[in-house]
């Protein structure tokens, strides 16, 4: 599995860069002089106090837009739910997975139809499990 090292925002941390306006994906289109602050952790931290950055290890979950390499911003604030991708703690191990809450229990789901080697992962009691926090969103380095 996956091993991270998760990243907290400190009370004060902000980082305030330019937003220069809407850019068309279709037609180009003349660009116009719209200029506004943008708070990057306003726009992607939702609860601070329980937000945190990993780096994504690993490929298992690539049909997820989760690559090798890629910063997830996890909330512990957000409580888990059905097909929710979180990260989650399993017999001494951190891994970011698809979580499957059924009335059978919960699997652990990963993303990459490309290889096999990844399978669901069932959690029994016998598991030292916890969902530790849930994926809000993915940055990725183009």
């Amino acid at each position: 599995m996956e091993k991270f090292v998760p990243y907290s925002i400190g009370p004060e941390e902000r980082y305030e860069g330019t937003l220069l306006g809407d850019v068309k994906a279709g037609f180009p289109s003349p660009a116009e002089d719209v200029r506004e602050k943008l708070d990057l952790v306003k726009l992607l931290v939702r609860h601070k106090a329980s937000t945190f950055f990993f780096r994504v290890s690993g490929v298992s979950m690539v049909d997820a837009n989760m690559d090798e390499g890629d910063i997830i911003i996890v909330d512990r604030a957000i409580d888990p739910y059905n097909n929710c991708k979180a990260v989650c703690f399993i017999d001494g191990e951190y891994t970011v997975k698809r979580v499957e809450i059924g009335e059978h229990g919960i699997r652990l789901m990963p993303a990459n139809e490309n290889n096999t080697n990844y399978k669901p992962i069932e959690v029994t009691p016998e598991n030292n499990f916890i969902i530790w926090g849930v994926v809000t969103y993915t940055i990725k380095k183009m």
